[in-house]
């Protein structure tokens, strides 16, 4: 083990990386405080100076890891790529969600997967229920294992090691506060509970949580094996409710069956699809999309904003990013050609997340990633819908072109536009569209991009009322006019909606390549000509729709956005 150092009264690692811990730290008090927090803020969470506070968020902002809004710094969905890295590199929920989703719609209730975190769990997959009474944590949250039901079923695989770690951390934390998930109260139970909880896991390979977690809500587990570990737990299957749908006997009685069925299901696809595959040196040190020169990018960050980049810290962040799909295990070399770092420089920055918890030894001078990466960021982000991904961008772009700037959805009738996001200008006449409104699709740019990505047969436009002497009526000419927008990838209205109202669109995409909103610029017909528009504005636009789809496929690689 590397000699021993204090830092900031910690005991660290010699060659461990200070800068790359305190940013690190920075990034957990966010995720802690929500996603939001002052640099003022910051600098009492954190301890540290407020010059290196501001040093560490400028330097995340220009990896686009946070956003600063005035005194603010925000963390933004690019920050998910490092949850995304363990997630991908873990390889479960591409495998097991299907089965979690499908399970849910069966029984009506939230099912989760859950992986163990030292003496903590963490969800690495929620299908939930669109209910007034919610029951589901974020992807990330980290609960204390007594007070959930997969915690017991983990704890039947602990050594004495890690449950004498389990007391210590119970007695030097009685409230829990380490857990900010959950909110802090006395142990609900005594260390004794939990050990027999556990034993009894062992004997009847299930758990349950009888409202440990707050009142009212209970939940049974079961856990899935690894048939590739020797039939070791590989995550926790758990379906949640609460006492006015379920009791905790009611839960196991009724719907424990069903699950163990679905985990039958889950270990039969672990066994087809997880078994081992050679994976030749240069696969592993492949480097993952994004990292190549990195070395320029840093050295041209560095010369744009001098002190105010710190170049360690960038370096340090993307080490995590070299891990991935066919890329669970990485060797020291594997990290260093990945990234193009110095083989110095990822040593440091591995012994740096390994004092951190957030990469262990995996045997064989390998390393991987552990679950404690999806706290930097993931949780606050793993419920982040498209409206609050494209609200920044828009107002980015509504100071640039100084008009008006929208996002819209298709309504399930099909016939309409409904705003779900909105940025204004100052300009003393505006196009004034408020969130929620819904507008006719056929006689509006945003309409026309969305109604274009349909197939004819399901474009449901509706009658096509003449709104003003230039709306187009003709049903033939309306579907010609479609499909040169789905060519074409916009769509400009020249006072079809409202004399005088001139407005271009463009098409937003998720993953897949679905069109899920539109976005667009309306302005007076007095500014701008149709030629113009399409001169000036319609860059910027489709530079802005790049920008949130960006966005969109990070945070929707393994959790849900919701459009609206």
């Amino acid at each position: 083990m590397p000699a021993k150092t204090t830092l900031d009264d910690r005991a660290v690692p010699v060659e461990a990386v200070t800068p790359l811990i305190r940013g690190v730290g920075v990034l957990w008090r966010l995720t802690e405080a929500g996603g939001t927090l002052s640099a003022s803020g910051l600098e009492r969470a954190t301890g540290l100076a407020r010059s290196t506070v501001d040093r560490i968020a400028s330097t995340l902002a220009r990896m686009g890891y946070v956003r600063l809004d005035g005194r603010d710094v925000i963390l933004t969905p690019r920050v998910m790529e490092l949850g995304n890295a363990y997630l991908a590199a873990l390889g479960l929920p591409a495998l097991l969600t299907s089965h979690a989703d499908a399970l849910a719609d069966e029984l009506d209730e939230s099912v989760s997967l859950a992986v163990a975190d030292r003496d903590g769990i963490r969800f690495i997959h929620q299908a939930t229920r669109r209910r007034a009474m919610s029951l589901s944590f974020r992807i990330g949250d980290l609960l204390p294992a007594e007070r959930t039901a997969p915690g017991p079923l983990f704890a039947t695989e602990w050594t004495a090691a890690e449950w004498q770690t389990w007391r210590e951390r119970r007695a030097t934390d009685p409230e829990d506060r380490g857990f900010p998930a959950v909110p802090p109260q006395p142990h609900p139970s005594p260390d004794e509970d939990f050990e027999r909880r556990a034993a009894r896991a062992r004997k009847d390979g299930w758990a349950l949580d009888d409202q440990l977690i707050e009142p009212g809500l209970v939940a049974v587990s079961v856990p899935v094996r690894d048939p590739r570990a020797g039939g070791r737990i590989a995550c926790v299957a758990n379906v949640v409710s609460h006492t006015s749908r379920h009791t905790a006997a009611d839960l196991r009685d009724t719907l424990l069956s069903r699950l163990r069925a679905t985990v039958a299901k889950m270990e039969h696809e672990l066994r087809e699809a997880l078994q081992p595959q050679s994976q030749s040196q240069s696969q592993r040190g492949a480097a993952p999309a994004g990292l190549t020169g990195l070395a320029a990018w840093t050295g041209a960050s560095k010369q744009e904003l001098g002190r105010e980049f710190v170049e360690s810290l960038a370096r340090g962040l993307t080490v995590l990013t070299a891990f991935g799909e066919g890329r669970t295990e990485l060797t020291l070399t594997d990290v260093a050609r990945a990234t193009g770092l110095a083989r110095a420089t990822a040593r440091r920055a591995l012994i740096t997340y390994e004092h951190l918890g957030l990469v262990r030894q995996s045997g064989n001078r390998a390393f991987a990633l552990t679950p404690r990466v999806l706290s930097l960021g993931f949780p606050p982000l793993s419920r982040t819908s498209l409206p609050r991904i494209a609200t920044p961008h828009l107002t980015e772009l509504a100071t640039r072109v100084h008009e008006s700037t929208s996002l819209a959805v298709l309504t399930p009738s099909g016939d309409e536009i409904q705003y779900t996001a909105r940025a204004a200008t100052g300009r003393v006449m505006s196009v004034d569209v408020t969130v929620g409104t819904r507008l006719p699709a056929y006689a509006t740019s945003l309409g026309r991009v969305l109604l274009a990505d349909l197939p004819p047969a399901d474009r449901h436009v509706g009658p096509l009322s003449p709104l003003t002497p230039h709306t187009t009526t003709d049903p033939a000419t309306l579907t010609t006019t479609l499909d040169d927008v789905r060519k074409q990838g916009y769509a400009l209205v020249d006072e079809e909606l409202e004399a005088g109202l001139r407005s271009v669109a463009v098409p937003v995409r998720d993953r897949t390549g679905r069109v899920v909103a539109a976005l667009n610029v309306a302005m007076h017909a007095a500014r701008r000509s149709v030629e113009e528009c399409v001169r000036e504005v319609l860059p910027e636009l489709m530079e802005t729709a790049g920008r949130v789809e960006a966005d969109l496929r990070v945070a929707g690689r393994f959790a849900r956005v919701g459009v609206e």
